[in-house]
């Protein structure tokens, strides 16, 4: 009998980037109307979908062996668990995402120390309320349920919210005065689970690739013909993640070139490579570079 690894995966915005995410390490999820356990193509894996905010709280305590959330959620519950590996992707991009203090744009607040005696909306009670501490403000701090950015300033003095582009503050007319923290989605698990050999090796393995297709994002492989005589040239043109890989064609007058460049670099690439005698040329995507 096969033995079965539960993993938590973040229901809400990180639901669909960690499914594509997944995908791109080689493991495809699927989900069904309203039912919480997606079923993944690997019979060792048991999934369940559990809010990024409880994510830690679950892997804590066992229900789940391991799973995904923000290192803001692991703070602001508290919760000791063993931090398998950093994954830098969030809802809209692959990075990171910030707990920022904003305020109305015409609001006479101007940094913490205006805070004192005021009111403030956020989902992240226990960090904001360590922030204050630290500046030496008392105020009082409430539990947003959600649409924070719409309660200043008749709900509210000031938010802590979280941004990855600061686009939403900005069309809610607020401005940001401070960063409370910042944070990455990271692959967490139950420290009682990586005392068990099998299930370490298994989370161990995921993370690797997972690490990999995130590696891979900005990156792309590209691969030409050239003759020999150009070779030098060109070579000392490109940039690569590594040594550039020469192959000898059955003409001994022409190599084939092979290299993993930066996507965002092809376009003024790729022509040039063209007008230094390359031929051939191919662009293919890469899942994953694994160290």
């Amino acid at each position: 009998m096969s033995r079965i690894i539960k993993l938590g995966i973040p229901k809400g915005s990180l639901q669909d980037s960690t499914a594509a995410l997944f995908k791109r390490a080689g493991y495809n999820i699927t989900f069904r109307s309203r039912s919480y356990y997606p079923s993944i193509d690997d019979p060792e894996i048991e999934c369940m979908l559990i809010r990024a905010q409880e994510m830690s709280r679950y892997v804590e305590n066992g229900v789940l062996d391991f799973g995904l959330t923000g290192q803001d959620w692991v703070v602001e519950n508290g919760s000791d668990v063993h931090e398998v590996a950093e994954l830098e992707y969030a809802k809209v991009s692959y990075g990171k995402v910030r707990w920022v203090l904003a305020v109305p744009n015409d609001s006479d607040i101007k940094g913490p120390k205006d805070l004192e005696g005021k009111t403030i909306a956020t989902e992240v009670v226990n960090i904001t309320r360590a922030y204050l501490a630290q500046h030496g403000v008392s105020a009082k701090v409430e539990f947003s349920w959600g649409a924070t950015e719409v309660k200043p300033p008749k709900l509210a003095d000031a938010i802590v919210e979280i941004t990855e582009t600061g686009s939403s503050l900005r069309a809610n007319n607020l401005k940001i005065l401070d960063e409370l923290q910042e944070s990455t989605t990271r692959l967490i698990a139950n420290k009682a689970s990586m005392q068990d050999p099998w299930k370490v090796e298994k989370i161990n393995r995921i993370a690797m690739l997972l690490k990999g297709a995130i590696a891979a994002q900005h990156y792309v492989g590209l691969k030409w013909n050239c003759a020999a005589n150009a070779l030098d040239a060109i070579l000392a043109a490109i940039p690569a993640l590594n040594n550039p890989t020469v192959s000898h064609l059955s003409d001994p007058n022409w190599r084939a070139v092979e290299i993993i460049v930066e996507e965002r670099r092809v376009r003024t690439l790729i022509p040039e490579l063209k007008a230094a005698g390359a031929e051939g040329i191919i662009e293919y995507p890469i899942n994953k570079i694994i160290p």
